[in-house]
C-alpha cells in the first residue's frame, strides 16, 4: 500500500473533531504559553503554532485575519500578533521545546510539555526597522495662503459628495421607474 497524500496524524478523531481538537491546542499554548498534552498532539500543535508564529511576525491586516480565523478566539489571536511575536523577532523558526514528562496513569501514554524555547516573560520587543522607499513629494507654487487652501478643499469635497447624492438618488429612481437593477 502507498503513503502518498497522507499528511499529518489521524488522533482517532475524524477531520472536524480533530481540526478543533488543534485549534483549542494552539489557543491554549498561545494563552498559557505552555500546555501539556500527549506527543503526537504535542507535534501537530508545535507545527501548527509555528505557521502561525510566522504570519504573525509578517504583520499586515491579512496575516492578522488569517490567525484570527486559525486559532479560537480573538484575544489568543490579539496577543499572538500583539505581544508574542515582537518578542519572537530574533528566532527564525523552532519557537517551541517538547519535553517528554510523565506516562499517563489510566491508559500508558507517554505525556510530554510544549514551551516557548525562550523566556518571554523576560524578554523584550526586538525592533525591527523596516526600510521604506520614500516617495517624491511634487511641490506646488504657493500661491494661496493656507487659509485659503483649507477652504478651496471644503468646498471641492461639498461638490464631490453633492454630485455623489445625485447620482445615486437617479439611478435609484431610473430602477423603480423600469422595475430593473443595474445593466441587465
Amino acid at each position: 500500500m502507498h503513503r502518498h497524500g497522507y499528511k499529518g496524524r489521524k488522533l482517532g478523531r475524524e477531520r472536524g473533531s480533530r481540526k478543533a481538537l488543534i485549534k483549542g491546542l494552539a489557543e491554549s499554548l498561545v494563552i498559557h504559553e505552555s500546555i501539556e498534552t500527549t506527543v503526537p498532539k504535542a507535534k501537530e500543535v508545535v507545527s501548527y503554532t509555528e505557521k502561525l508564529i510566522t504570519k504573525a511576525k509578517k504583520g499586515g491586516l491579512h496575516n492578522r485575519r488569517q490567525i484570527i480565523s486559525a486559532l479560537s478566539t480573538y484575544e489568543s489571536a490579539s496577543k499572538l500578533v500583539d505581544e508574542l511575536a515582537p518578542k519572537l523577532q530574533g528566532r527564525s523558526s523552532g519557537y517551541f521545546r517538547i519535553k517528554r514528562s510523565i506516562v499517563r496513569r489510566g491508559d500508558g501514554t507517554q505525556m510530554a510539555r510544549v514551551t516557548f524555547v525562550d523566556d518571554l516573560s523576560q524578554a523584550k520587543p526586538v525592533s525591527v526597522k523596516k526600510a521604506t522607499a520614500k516617495k517624491p513629494v511634487a511641490k506646488a507654487a504657493k500661491t494661496e495662503t493656507p487659509e485659503e487652501d483649507k477652504e478651496t478643499l471644503e468646498t471641492a469635497r461639498k461638490i464631490d459628495s453633492g454630485s455623489k447624492i445625485q447620482a445615486k438618488t437617479s439611478s435609484n429612481q431610473a430602477a423603480r421607474r423600469t422595475g430593473r437593477r443595474g445593466n441587465r
